[in-house]
């Protein structure tokens, strides 16, 4: 069982940045291959991007590579998203998951579990 927490959210204007983390508990961290995702009113919940066990392999979504960057401390069992040169699409609930099993899934199905999610509002 993993439980994770989402931080790092907020409202920020257009081309800025911000750092989301996502905190698990459990000794078994390093074994999850993890994901963010978000979702914005009235859409469904889409892929950002997704981070193997060991950082080894990483996979974005077109709308967000080059701005956005996927990283993990598997010491701190923690799991990052940087964000830059945002913009008001941007915009959404930020979610982190986790599975277990190999491959950066882009499905939000192939994971097992979520965070509580965190706001992430950019104006313009």
């Amino acid at each position: 069982q993993v439980q994770l927490v989402e931080s790092g959210g907020g409202l920020v204007q257009a081309g800025g940045s911000l750092r989301l983390s996502c905190a698990a508990s459990g000794r078994t961290f390093s074994s999850y291959t993890m994901g963010w995702f978000r979702q914005a009113p009235g859409k469904e919940r889409e892929f950002v991007a997704a981070i193997s066990w060991n950082g080894g392999s990483t996979a974005y979504a077109d709308s967000v590579k080059g701005r956005f960057t996927i990283s993990r401390d598997n010491a701190k069992n923690t799991v990052y998203l940087q964000m830059n040169s945002l913009t008001p699409e941007d915009t959404a609930v930020y979610f982190c998951a986790g599975r277990l099993g190999v491959g950066t899934r882009r499905a939000t199905n192939a994971y097992d579990y979520w965070g509580q999610g965190t706001q992430v509002t950019v104006s313009s």
